[in-house]
């Protein structure tokens, strides 16, 4: 709770207010980024910053390339589904179930 997520590419902060390709998510911090382009190469680093503790801490770069022979290797299109066989909830109270596909 109380932690806000940034995050910085090629040592300046992604503006994300309008872009439709990318975004972070504040409930995990990860940035996720739709139809990769060659101006998307370069180096990622997320902030994590908490108003409360008055701290900020930055992880280290990781650097994003572009495939020129098209494989995805272990990112390969897949689906995955893992939700209990039953999911419980109070009367009133907000359910999040959630899908995630992850591929090309």
């Amino acid at each position: 709770p109380g932690l806000s997520y940034t995050w910085i590419f090629n040592n300046n902060t992604l503006d994300l207010r309008e872009d439709s390709r990318r975004f972070v998510s504040q409930a995990t911090g990860n940035l996720y980024l739709a139809k990769v382009e060659p101006w998307d190469v370069g180096n990622y680093t997320c902030a994590v910053s908490s108003a409360a503790a008055q701290r900020r801490a930055w992880g280290p770069p990781t650097a994003l390339t572009l495939r020129g022979d098209g494989v995805m290797g272990e990112y390969e299109p897949k689906i995955e589904v893992r939700f209990p066989e039953t999911t419980y909830a109070a009367e009133g109270s907000s359910v999040r179930l959630e899908c995630f596909a992850l591929g090309k």
